[in-house]
């Protein structure tokens, strides 16, 4: 009984003390914000100013989880995202109940009347993929108990008669047997963790990581992807300590057997210019493998200084490419077509065609951008990839240069109409981001990010779990190929490497129905 009496007593301070502590803070908001001049509504209401604030903050998560519908949020749907985590988690792609897809316009894929039976497609599953998925036991409406067991999964991967080779005429080509690969995402702008758990997962599926125009980390080299080198107009990693091109840098990453590629950017969807990553996110090992200084703000020139125009990007093309005897290409948002006729141009003029060209969209990007870049330049990869593709097949050199396209392309038929469009290859960022752990917070650019994916912060990167997440790209890659398949079978082709225009039709506003060749023929006229 007294024990009782001591407890109440005890709960009754701590609530006495709970609404003094709140008056007290009440009190000294109500002084405060009367008195300061920075906003107008705290002056006049200062507990109603101070929860609008509140719920400004935690808009974004309320639109997310209460207010949007599944096709309603931005950049990625709620749909989308649900289908990248399942397939990363389960290796499924399943779903019920019918399609919440808005049939009102858009590309649409024709399928057959008579489909390419599994048994005939060009698939090679002979060697199994040893990975982890998680399997559900109970799912109630507050908890869900699962775990991870591991798995072997069939690979889908391409038979070596539909590799697609990059590069003629060089010592070493590269051979994409895969038609899906990572994009370019930065050290720095992603942390060391969600770069190796992407590197081992890439690897084990069998495909590329691009590394993004910061350079070659250790953390790309942690698994066994194949690596695309970017370069940048800041020429991180192929710089000298003035900032000027090194060929023996250059040369050096060249020697590197990992390396299969290089990639120049001249442009990326989300940012018509140079690179950009806040200086709270340069550590001392990112400024080191950029050569700059560590903590202050990076801000690539708009473009590479010694390139004016089209013949110095493509002398400069040619130059690398000697050097190093492997593909050299280019990366672009298309803008004005006048442009791409004037490249093509002087490729035939000088006889230099570099070995692929990468189209991002203006819908594409990752990490930190200005809104206005963002949003308002860029012509979106469904426009720009039928111009490049019909300006190289107008000029009859369609066949010399390989494109791979990039721009929200995170499922299977996202990506066999982006085929069906001019496509060889595929470079997917988001969605890998995605796979390893991110939550569309967009807080990319203030390295907090709540599930160490887009933070150089040691304390955050603890959140990503290299050993669990690498399991979830491997499996993303391989279901997204899967479903490729799938795709290939439903419109009567034994490969995605044969899914051409024919296959996607344009379904308009109004109900007209136009051919993929008609709507490139509007596009490049």
């Amino acid at each position: 009984m007294q024990f009782l009496t001591v407890l109440q007593l005890f709960v009754n301070i701590l609530i006495v003390s709970a609404i003094l502590i709140l008056l007290v803070t009440v009190i000294t908001f109500l002084i405060f914000d009367k008195r300061q001049k920075q906003h107008s509504v705290l002056r006049n209401y200062p507990v109603l100013a101070r929860i609008r604030y509140f719920l400004e903050h935690i808009g974004p998560e309320l639109r997310q989880y209460l207010f949007l519908n599944d096709n309603e949020d931005k950049p990625f749907t709620r749909d989308q995202y649900r289908h990248i985590v399942i397939a990363g988690k389960y290796n499924s792609r399943s779903d019920s109940f019918g399609t919440e897809k808005n049939y009102e316009e858009g590309f649409l894929i024709n399928n057959t009347m008579f489909p390419v039976q599994k048994r005939d497609l060009h698939i090679d599953n002979q060697q199994l993929i040893s990975t982890f998925i998680y399997k559900i036991k109970q799912e109630s409406l507050f908890n869900r108990k699962e775990s991870l067991i591991k798995k072997e999964i069939e690979p889908f991967m391409l038979k070596e008669e539909h590799y697609v080779k990059i590069g003629e005429d060089i010592r070493y080509p590269y051979y994409a047997k895969r038609l899906v690969g990572q994009s370019g995402m930065s050290y720095g702008s992603l942390g060391r963790n969600a770069i190796t758990a992407l590197s081992k997962g890439l690897g084990r599926a069998g495909t590329w990581m691009n590394t993004g125009e910061g350079g070659l980390s250790p953390h790309h080299l942690a698994g066994e992807a194949d690596i695309i080198f970017q370069i940048g107009p800041g020429l991180f990693g192929v710089r000298n300590l003035e900032g000027h091109f090194s060929e023996a840098l250059f040369m050096e990453k060249a020697r590197n057997e990992r390396i299969k590629a290089f990639e120049i950017k001249l442009a990326q969807g989300a940012k018509t210019r140079g690179g950009h990553i806040e200086g709270h996110k340069v550590t001392e090992e990112v400024a080191k493998m950029r050569n700059v200084a560590p903590y202050q703000t990076i801000d690539s020139p708009n473009r590479f200084e010694f390139i004016n125009n089209a013949e110095d990007l493509l002398l400069w093309i040619d130059s690398l490419r000697q050097m190093s005897q492997k593909p050299v290409g280019f990366k672009i948002v298309v803008g004005q077509k006048s442009d791409i006729h004037k490249l093509v141009e002087t490729m035939k003029t000088l006889n230099v065609y570099p070995d692929f060209i990468t189209v991002d969209g203006g819908e594409g990007g990752t990490g930190a951008s200005f809104q206005e870049l963002q949003d308002g330049v860029g012509l979106p990869l469904f426009t720009a990839l039928p111009i490049v593709d019909g300006i190289l097949k107008q000029h009859g050199i369609r066949q010399r240069i390989k494109i791979f396209a990039s721009g929200k392309l995170v499922t299977p038929d996202k990506i066999a109409i982006a085929l069906a469009l001019g496509a060889d290859l595929v470079n997917v960022a988001r969605a890998m981001m995605i796979s390893v752990g991110c939550i569309m917070s967009r807080q990319c650019h203030k390295n907090t990010c709540p599930v160490g994916v887009a933070t150089t912060d040691p304390k955050k990167e603890k959140a990503l779990v290299i050993e669990e997440k690498q399991y979830r790209v491997t499996n993303y890659i391989t279901s997204l190929h899967e479903g490729l398949f799938n795709i290939a079978s439903a419109v009567g082709v034994n490969s995605p490497t044969e899914i051409g225009p024919e296959h996607v039709t344009l379904k308009q506003k109004h109900g007209h129905i136009q051919s993929v060749r008609q709507y490139q023929l509007n596009l490049i006229e």
